[in-house]
Protein backbone atom coordinates (compact mmCIF):
# COMPACT_ATOMS: atom_id res chain seq x y z
CA UNK A 1 0.00 0.00 0.00
CA UNK A 2 1.50 3.20 -0.84
CA UNK A 3 1.97 5.62 1.74
CA UNK A 4 2.65 9.33 3.03
CA UNK A 5 5.31 10.77 5.38
CA UNK A 6 5.49 14.19 6.29
CA UNK A 7 8.87 14.97 8.18
CA UNK A 8 9.11 17.90 9.66
CA UNK A 9 11.93 20.03 12.24
CA UNK A 10 14.07 22.83 12.46
CA UNK A 11 16.41 23.93 10.08
CA UNK A 12 19.10 21.75 9.77
CA UNK A 13 17.62 18.67 12.52
CA UNK A 14 18.44 16.13 10.04
CA UNK A 15 15.10 16.30 8.00
CA UNK A 16 16.13 15.86 4.46
CA UNK A 17 19.20 13.41 5.69
CA UNK A 18 16.24 11.07 7.28
CA UNK A 19 13.67 11.66 4.32
CA UNK A 20 17.05 10.46 2.15
CA UNK A 21 17.67 7.32 4.53
CA UNK A 22 13.80 6.47 4.11
CA UNK A 23 13.82 6.33 0.25
CA UNK A 24 17.17 4.96 0.24
CA UNK A 25 14.86 1.74 1.28
CA UNK A 26 13.51 1.51 -2.08
CA UNK A 27 14.59 0.94 -5.59
CA UNK A 28 13.34 3.55 -8.10
CA UNK A 29 13.28 6.77 -6.38
CA UNK A 30 12.68 10.31 -7.40
CA UNK A 31 13.77 13.64 -5.67
CA UNK A 32 11.64 16.54 -6.33
CA UNK A 33 13.22 19.57 -5.37
CA UNK A 34 11.46 22.61 -4.82
CA UNK A 35 14.04 25.61 -4.86
CA UNK A 36 14.59 28.38 -7.04
CA UNK A 37 18.19 29.59 -7.15
CA UNK A 38 17.14 33.62 -6.70
CA UNK A 39 20.91 34.21 -5.99
CA UNK A 40 24.80 33.19 -6.04
CA UNK A 41 24.49 31.32 -2.16
CA UNK A 42 20.97 29.42 -3.66
CA UNK A 43 22.66 28.23 -6.34
CA UNK A 44 25.66 26.93 -4.48
CA UNK A 45 23.40 24.89 -2.12
CA UNK A 46 21.47 23.32 -4.76
CA UNK A 47 24.14 21.99 -6.65
CA UNK A 48 25.62 20.80 -3.36
CA UNK A 49 22.11 18.84 -2.69
CA UNK A 50 22.40 17.66 -6.27
CA UNK A 51 25.79 16.22 -5.94
CA UNK A 52 25.35 14.71 -2.81
CA UNK A 53 22.22 12.59 -4.49
CA UNK A 54 24.13 12.14 -7.65
CA UNK A 55 22.96 9.07 -9.57
CA UNK A 56 20.41 7.50 -6.66
CA UNK A 57 17.95 9.75 -7.21
CA UNK A 58 15.59 10.93 -10.90
CA UNK A 59 15.80 14.51 -9.83
CA UNK A 60 12.51 16.56 -11.01
CA UNK A 61 12.28 20.08 -10.02
CA UNK A 62 9.18 21.83 -9.82
CA UNK A 63 8.78 25.06 -7.74
CA UNK A 64 5.20 25.33 -8.05
CA UNK A 65 3.08 22.55 -9.24
CA UNK A 66 3.76 19.59 -6.75
CA UNK A 67 0.42 18.04 -7.99
CA UNK A 68 1.81 17.99 -11.29
CA UNK A 69 5.40 16.99 -9.94
CA UNK A 70 4.00 13.84 -8.69
CA UNK A 71 1.81 13.25 -12.12
CA UNK A 72 4.61 13.38 -14.13
CA UNK A 73 6.08 10.47 -12.06
CA UNK A 74 7.76 7.69 -14.16
CA UNK A 75 5.30 4.46 -14.13
CA UNK A 76 7.34 2.27 -11.89
CA UNK A 77 8.31 4.98 -9.16
CA UNK A 78 9.12 3.55 -5.47
CA UNK A 79 9.43 6.77 -3.67
CA UNK A 80 9.21 10.20 -4.17
CA UNK A 81 10.95 12.53 -1.46
CA UNK A 82 9.61 16.17 -1.80
CA UNK A 83 11.88 18.81 -0.22
CA UNK A 84 10.69 21.11 0.99
CA UNK A 85 7.32 22.23 1.29
CA UNK A 86 8.33 25.53 3.04
CA UNK A 87 10.50 26.72 0.45
CA UNK A 88 7.75 25.59 -1.85
CA UNK A 89 5.11 28.08 -0.14
CA UNK A 90 7.83 30.65 -0.12
CA UNK A 91 7.60 30.18 -4.27
CA UNK A 92 4.22 30.86 -4.29
CA UNK A 93 4.17 33.81 -1.81
CA UNK A 94 6.35 35.28 -3.87
CA UNK A 95 4.40 34.61 -7.21
CA UNK A 96 1.13 35.87 -5.31
CA UNK A 97 1.41 37.72 -1.51
CA UNK A 98 -2.69 36.74 -0.92
CA UNK A 99 -2.30 32.86 -1.36
CA UNK A 100 -4.13 31.17 0.82
CA UNK A 101 -4.01 27.42 2.98
CA UNK A 102 -7.06 27.18 0.89
CA UNK A 103 -5.44 28.52 -2.57
CA UNK A 104 -5.50 25.92 -5.65
CA UNK A 105 -1.79 24.69 -5.55
CA UNK A 106 -2.26 23.49 -1.97
CA UNK A 107 -5.35 21.64 -2.44
CA UNK A 108 -4.28 19.99 -5.34
CA UNK A 109 -1.60 18.85 -3.34
CA UNK A 110 -3.61 17.68 -0.48
CA UNK A 111 -6.32 15.88 -3.32
CA UNK A 112 -2.91 13.93 -5.43
CA UNK A 113 -1.51 13.06 -2.01
CA UNK A 114 -5.21 11.31 -1.16
CA UNK A 115 -4.31 8.38 -3.97
CA UNK A 116 -0.64 9.25 -4.05
CA UNK A 117 0.89 7.35 -7.58
CA UNK A 118 4.02 5.91 -5.26
CA UNK A 119 5.50 5.97 -1.30
CA UNK A 120 5.88 10.04 -0.97
CA UNK A 121 8.20 11.82 1.72
CA UNK A 122 7.20 15.48 2.57
CA UNK A 123 10.37 17.20 4.09
CA UNK A 124 9.37 20.45 5.69
CA UNK A 125 10.17 23.13 7.75
CA UNK A 126 8.24 23.62 11.42
CA UNK A 127 8.53 27.58 11.57
CA UNK A 128 6.88 28.50 14.72
CA UNK A 129 9.11 27.12 17.57
CA UNK A 130 11.08 30.38 17.39
CA UNK A 131 10.71 34.18 18.41
CA UNK A 132 7.38 35.87 16.66
CA UNK A 133 8.74 37.17 13.31
CA UNK A 134 9.00 41.46 13.62
CA UNK A 135 7.21 41.74 10.45
CA UNK A 136 3.77 41.09 8.80
CA UNK A 137 4.74 39.36 6.10
CA UNK A 138 7.26 36.87 7.61
CA UNK A 139 4.38 36.27 10.71
CA UNK A 140 2.06 35.40 7.72
CA UNK A 141 4.82 33.29 5.69
CA UNK A 142 4.84 31.29 9.45
CA UNK A 143 1.33 31.24 9.75
CA UNK A 144 0.67 29.88 6.12
CA UNK A 145 3.27 27.34 7.24
CA UNK A 146 2.55 26.10 10.32
CA UNK A 147 -1.99 25.64 8.91
CA UNK A 148 -0.31 23.93 5.86
CA UNK A 149 2.10 21.16 7.59
CA UNK A 150 -1.61 20.80 9.89
CA UNK A 151 -2.96 19.72 6.69
CA UNK A 152 -0.35 17.69 5.57
CA UNK A 153 0.19 16.06 8.85
CA UNK A 154 -3.68 15.55 8.69
CA UNK A 155 -3.41 13.41 5.52
CA UNK A 156 0.04 11.62 6.19
CA UNK A 157 0.45 7.70 7.06
CA UNK A 158 3.09 8.86 9.34
CA UNK A 159 4.61 12.31 10.80
CA UNK A 160 7.94 12.52 12.26
CA UNK A 161 9.40 14.99 13.68
CA UNK A 162 13.58 15.11 13.74
CA UNK A 163 15.51 16.69 16.65
CA UNK A 164 19.23 16.97 16.66
CA UNK A 165 19.28 14.61 14.00
CA UNK A 166 16.92 11.99 16.10
CA UNK A 167 13.43 11.37 14.72
CA UNK A 168 10.57 11.39 17.34
CA UNK A 169 7.80 9.78 15.42
CA UNK A 170 4.34 11.54 16.34
CA UNK A 171 1.93 9.74 13.68
CA UNK A 172 2.18 5.92 12.66
CA UNK A 173 -0.35 3.74 10.53
CA UNK A 174 -2.47 1.66 12.41
CA UNK A 175 -1.46 -1.57 12.76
Amino acid sequence: MKSVTLITGGGRSGKSRHALALAGQQTRRVFIATAVAFDSEMADRIARHREERASQFLTLEEPLRLDDALRRLPPDTDVAVIDCLTVWLGNLMHQDEAIQPDSPPILALLEALQRPPCDVILVTNEVGLGIIPDNPMARRFRDLAGTVNQKMAAVADRVVFMVSGLPLVLKEPPK
